[in-house]
């Protein structure tokens, strides 16, 4: 037999502790179970109820536009696999992936740098929406990341520009347009269009109210005939909420021109579109057909919007990029130039009181106004 001396082995002592065997349930913690906590249940349920509220409650294009955020989120991560040959899983929102998004958006996808600032917003929105986090240092790098993009020309250029402030003179030419619409030299069909009457005075109030409230697409479909009140003075507007902005009343005065006076057009409207079987206190604005028959829902944002794109064009003004965001920019050049005060101004769209978009209205429409150059002998 071998031994531990045989093998010039030396055994340390142990220390031998004693033990014993018990039985499962006298074990320390046995048969214990979570204790369920229904405060921590239920500010959890709420949690989840407030952002699902919240998500149904947006206007359908917001949701429209962050679910293709979403998806272009899920297009980059494929590409980055294909780049890295790792799949990062989409709730890895961090410095580098948001960087890194932003600069796929802006080499692969050469998005305008306005683009790529909204895709980044609603990809942060959708993700916690999922209940991903969303750092506030990823954020604030994707923003710094963004900087020099807005400041590079040909980045500019990429999108579709801002929209183009209108005038008075620019209403005026587009609502005594001719009915006859000739086809666009790429049209594909050939004959001219007669505008129905009813769309011809639904079009003429459209635009010279939106110029007056300075209406956002949303806000002009969702004024309603209740909400435009005819006084002495000329129409008390109350413009309703949109996109969590708040309500706003505003008044609108008596024009100087028909063609042109919002008072005046909105009567006209409002009772063609009454004589023709509209529903009495329903949506301010309702569709037209191209044969003159009238809809019972509301006009839709979009068909707001492509209402005065459609108009301008149709009247020759074609150098400029005329949008729904018009005539809320024109109202504010407009009045500046003819000595009305910011506060006024501010207070009819709805701006807040720091907002650079209109700030930067107000200094379009005083850039003339004692300028550098004037009066100086040259």
């Amino acid at each position: 037999m071998t031994t531990t001396q045989d093998r010039g082995i030396e055994l340390e002592p142990v220390e031998v502790v004693d033990a014993e065997l018990v039985d499962a349930d006298d074990a320390p913690g046995a048969g214990e179970v979570a204790v369920h906590d229904p405060v921590a249940a239920v500010l959890a349920a709420l949690d989840t109820e407030a952002a699902e509220y919240q998500y149904q409650n947006r206007p359908d294009k917001t949701r429209t536009g962050y679910a293709r955020d979403w998806e272009l989120w899920e297009e980059f991560h494929k590409w980055l696999a294909e780049q890295t040959g790792v799949r990062l899983p989409l709730s890895t929102i961090t410095v580098g992936t948001y960087v890194a998004f932003v600069r796929w958006l802006d080499e692969v996808k050469e998005a305008a740098p306005n683009s790529i600032e909204r895709r980044v917003t609603g990809v942060a929105s959708e993700a916690r929406r999922y209940g991903y986090d969303v750092p506030k240092a990823a954020r604030a790098a994707a923003t710094q990341a963004l900087k020099p993009l807005k400041l590079d020309k040909n980045r500019q250029k990429r999108g579709r520009g801002k929209a183009a402030a209108i005038t008075p003179a620019d209403l005026r030419k587009m609502n005594t347009a001719p009915r006859e619409r000739q086809p666009q030299p790429d049209a594909r069909r050939r004959r001219v269009l007669v505008v129905p009457d009813l769309a011809r005075l639904r079009d003429r109030s459209l635009h010279t109210m939106r110029f007056a409230v300075a209406g956002r697409n949303e806000e002009m479909s969702e004024l309603e005939d209740t909400g435009i009140v005819l006084v002495a003075e000329g129409l008390e507007v109350h413009v309703p909420s949109v996109k969590g902005r708040p309500a706003r009343d505003v008044v609108v005065s008596y024009g100087e021109n028909v063609d042109t006076c919002a008072v005046r057009c909105w009567i006209a409207w409002k009772e063609a579109k009454l004589a023709a079987g509209a529903a009495p206190d329903g949506p301010a604005y309702l569709p037209v057909d191209q044969w003159g028959n009238l809809g019972a829902e509301k006009l839709s944002p979009d068909g707001c919007g492509r209402a005065i794109s459609r108009s301008a064009k149709y009247a020759g003004m074609t150098g400029r990029r005329i949008t729904g965001h018009s005539g809320r920019r024109g109202l504010v050049t407009t009045g500046r130039r003819k000595g009305k005060r910011t506060e006024k101004l501010r207070a009819q769209g709805g701006w807040s009181p720091n907002s650079p978009v209109f700030w930067e209205y107000v200094d379009e429409g005083e850039k003339w106004d004692d300028n550098a150059t004037e009066g100086i002998g040259l």
